[in-house]
């Protein structure tokens, strides 16, 4: 059994097709007619096309790797079983109603296992939204527009369907996109240790970032995420209180966050609180050096917000160094003892010279980290070519808070594609630099 067929099929089938709008089948159509490669709409009680495709009565009459099922949940072992006579490799199983309803649900859950098992077919869900990976055009969801999500290097493996696409579409308006996006359900026989070894071999994707409600076999989990090469942030919701609440969605047994940190503390993988941070912890270690050391410099042009980023960073422990003689010297120069001058640098407000100051403060040896707040002004703009310098010059990671009017977003832009994460709000920057933090392992 592999997963292979999710990632190269040759020839998809849409069990359960329409031709009407809003209907699962419909939707499920309309995001595939994307993928480059045969498709067929399965439906016996349809005539005609959909999409410019042909229905077809049954499986059995089509050569397909992948079949999407577009189908209630009573239906959905019958509509396996001949997916895996037909030869299909891989199902993904969007219905609800399994083992996270009632013990009915579970027995049909089996049931689906079993075959899963007698056909060597991998499974995705039940109970999913599907996934998607954009650089091959491919869109194995119901969700509107779900194909409209551009290629990066953040691979998003969520136990929520829900969840992923709220963070594949964040991803995508703040113009990152996803290396691929897998909503795991309730992992029939597909689950985190099956596709982390994936997509850790994936060359396109730079971080994977996991959200997690609850694993059966945590041993293989555990395994997966220590044996990865690629970075991982994962989020653990679902608190012990919530049982019978994150029971009734994927069926996930009851874990608490703490059981999940402590198996892999010192391991390297970073532990988030939230969706956000999940997505920007992600970025930042997708797209930045590895820090040599935990040391921070913070140049901030306005000091209110440098304060927030200061403070969140104090909490996390993050140390503030003493700038080199030299390098003190050269900011007391550039700002003429106006303001505050040590690390943190507040230059008081964006200055022509702020480019320099920045420059200065990031090629000092006792820092690791850069991160940057100004709010954008028109006259001056940002210092995108000192960043640009600096970011091939040095191996160090270099994050940078915007804020201000819509007028930002083209420099901005250049900045990512520098190498330089941007975020728009205070906390934001400073959760990322804590992430890259949390992602040296004990032994670095």
């Amino acid at each position: 059994m592999g997963v292979t067929d999710f990632f190269d099929p040759d020839g998809i089938a849409v069990i359960g097709a329409s031709k009407t709008p809003g209907k699962l089948g419909n939707d499920a159509m309309i995001n595939i007619r994307t993928y480059d490669g045969d498709v067929y709409p399965v439906n016996p009680s349809s005539e005609g096309s959909v999409y410019g495709y042909e229905f077809v009565d049954s499986v059995h009459d089509v050569d397909a790797d992948l079949a999407l099922c577009c189908v209630p949940s009573p239906v959905v072992p019958e509509v396996l079983e001949e997916c895996g006579e037909a030869g299909v490799g891989a199902a993904v199983i969007f219905a609800g109603g399994f083992s996270e309803v009632d013990e009915d649900g579970r027995e049909r859950e089996d049931k689906i296992v079993r075959i899963g098992e007698e056909y060597d077919m991998t499974i995705l869900g039940p109970n999913t939204a599907g996934y998607c990976i954009p650089h091959l055009d491919l869109y194995g969801s119901f969700v509107p527009e779900i194909r409209d999500v551009e290629t990066g290097n953040v691979a998003l493996l969520v136990q929520s369907g829900g969840v992923g696409i709220t963070s594949a579409f964040q991803l995508d308006r703040e113009e990152y996109g996803v290396s691929a996006m897998f909503g795991l359900g309730n992992r029939a026989n597909t689950g985190f240790a099956e596709l982390i070894p994936v997509l850790d071999d994936d060359p396109r994707t730079d971080a994977i970032a996991l959200h997690i409600e609850g694993t059966e076999d945590m041993d293989a989990f555990l395994e997966a995420c220590r044996e990865a090469e690629t970075p991982i942030v994962a989020y653990k919701a679902g608190s012990e209180e919530l049982r019978d609440f994150v029971a009734s969605h994927t069926g996930a047994p009851n874990q608490s966050s703490e059981s999940y940190e402590e198996a892999l503390a010192g391991e390297g993988v970073v532990f988030v609180s939230s969706v956000t941070e999940l997505i920007d912890a992600s970025r930042a270690i997708a797209d930045t050096p590895t820090p040599a050391g935990r040391n921070v410099g913070l140049v901030t042009a306005q000091a209110g917000p440098g304060i927030i980023i200061a403070d969140d960073l104090d909490e996390h422990g993050v140390a503030f160094p003493d700038l080199e003689a030299e390098t003190q010297e050269r900011v007391d120069d550039l700002l003429q003892g106006i303001t505050y001058t040590k690390n943190p640098v507040d230059t008081g407000r964006p200055l022509p010279e702020f480019g320099q100051v920045i420059d200065t403060v990031a090629r000092d040896d006792n820092v690791d980290i850069v991160v940057v707040y100004e709010i954008y002004e028109d006259s001056l703009g940002y210092p995108v070519e000192e960043l640009e310098t600096l970011a091939d010059d040095l191996e160090k990671p270099i994050l940078f808070t915007v804020a201000g009017p819509e007028s930002f977003e083209e420099e901005r832009l250049q900045m990512e594609e520098a190498g330089i994460p941007t975020y728009q709000a205070p906390e934001r920057g400073a959760n990322a630099v804590a992430a890259l933090i949390d992602s040296i392992p004990d032994d670095a």
